[in-house]
């Protein structure tokens, strides 16, 4: 089972370090995963030994992209998470962002998708403070879950 808590997730980070892996931390909502979320988390996956997907519960989703989603609750994104071959971890977190996962796991890289620049990735100087670095990884942001949504919803 890859969907673990923190503290576990925490205690296996640490047994992938003692062996000499590098840790990568990608994180998001993943409601409707599409291609884009894939090529995200294959990219970062390619940035370090193991991959750590940080999943926003529905309170957090709620909070952050309005009452209306999550589309699909969280751990039905997390069992989808799980099934991809690159992530080895996932966790679930309520808080409005992902710093808590980051202090608690302290990853190698942070991944963000290409909405960001390494220069805007909000949680830049909480990585950066303990030695980490940050990374872009995936496509261009072609896919969104927000416009698929939006397109079904003009359609008659």
């Amino acid at each position: 089972m890859k969907l673990v808590s923190l503290e576990q997730a925490s205690a296996q980070v640490a047994e992938w370090r003692k062996s000499g892996q590098t840790i990568a931390l990608a994180n998001g909502v993943f409601d409707l995963l599409h291609v884009g979320h894939v090529r995200y988390l294959q990219g970062a996956r390619a940035l370090a030994t193991r991959l750590v997907v940080a999943v926003n519960s529905d309170a957090s989703t709620r909070a952050y992209k309005g009452p209306n989603r999550p589309v699909i609750p969280q751990h039905e994104r997390a069992e989808l998470l799980e099934a991809l071959a690159c992530t080895d971890l996932v966790v679930i977190f309520d808080e409005p962002d992902v710093r808590a996962v980051i202090r608690a796991l302290k990853p190698d890289v942070h991944v963000k998708g290409t909405d960001y620049t390494p220069a805007t990735i909000p949680e830049r100087s909480e990585v950066e403070a303990y030695g980490g670095r940050v990374a872009v990884a995936g496509d261009p942001k072609d896919h969104s879950t927000t416009e698929l949504l939006a397109r079904r919803a003009r359609q008659p």
